[in-house]
């Protein structure tokens, strides 16, 4: 696999598992007892499927280290704001203002330059 597309695996891979994430706290805390909010936390699959994410995502990350520059590969981990935010738009209904949208504008910019440095 060329690094490149293990990188861009990886950031999707890590943004995928925050959505899990969020979507396993939003159950998790409707279903909190009196023992707290841990215990429901530990038995949410949306949130150990956000951990094996980002544990797959981790693997790739380590793989693209070995065959890039980290000061190429690095500057890519600002992809996964952007795709947090559009996923987070698209399925958790959050809403983005122009601020935001100026600013991961900005983003894929800086990633571009980059990019097309290597």
């Amino acid at each position: 696999m060329k690094p490149a597309i293990a990188i861009l695996v990886s950031i999707l891979l890590g943004s995928c598992g925050q959505l899990a994430l969020k979507f396993g706290t939003r159950t998790a805390a409707a279903r909190a007892t009196t023992a707290g909010i841990l215990p429901s936390y530990l038995l949410n699959p949306p949130i150990w499927a956000g951990l094996f994410l980002y544990g797959l995502s981790a693997v790739l990350w380590i793989y693209s280290l070995s065959k890039t520059d980290l000061s190429y590969a690095y500057p890519m981990v600002a992809l996964g704001y952007v795709f947090v935010c559009v996923l987070s738009v698209l399925l958790l209904k959050e809403t983005m203002t122009a601020l935001r949208i100026a600013g991961l504008c900005v983003i894929i910019l800086g990633v571009a330059m980059i990019a097309s440095s290597a």
